[in-house]
């Protein structure tokens, strides 16, 4: 996977994947147009998930009216000022899933299927290489 960020201004930039597709990251106070980084990150994790929970319920031959995932996080006080909590509310709306089935394929989609779930809770290892041109 590859993703290129190229400057807009100061606080805007342009993500792009090798496939074109790009996204606004907007770090304005005012005038926002896009989503800020820490934004994106909580609308990545939604989106997995939500497509986990999605291929479940179809593979259990079950009907999905619709699925809402609203997210709601803390962050550090102090830089770098990562999550330090991420409640997830899911609204399933199912006419013949049990609650209970919703609860475990929502659980299994946020902690065992979901590649970003996974990587906010690992240790990644970066590296960098800075040119100057």
């Amino acid at each position: 996977m590859k993703i290129t960020t190229q400057y807009l201004s100061d606080y805007e930039y342009k993500a792009s994947t090798d496939k074109g597709h790009s996204v606004t990251i907007d770090m304005k106070r005012e005038g926002k147009t896009g989503q800020s980084p820490m934004e994106m990150v909580l609308s990545a994790l939604t989106g997995c998930i939500a497509v986990e929970i999605a291929l479940m319920i179809q593979k259990r031959k079950k009907t999905l009216v619709d699925l809402i995932i609203e997210a709601e996080a803390t962050r550090r006080d102090q830089n770098p000022k990562g999550f330090t909590e991420i409640h997830l509310k899911f609204i399933l709306i199912s006419p013949d899933a049990e609650l209970t089935e919703l609860e475990k394929i929502a659980r299994l989609g946020m902690e065992k299927y979901c590649s970003v779930s996974d990587s906010l809770n690992a240790d990644v290892e970066f590296s960098c290489e800075v040119r100057r041109m």
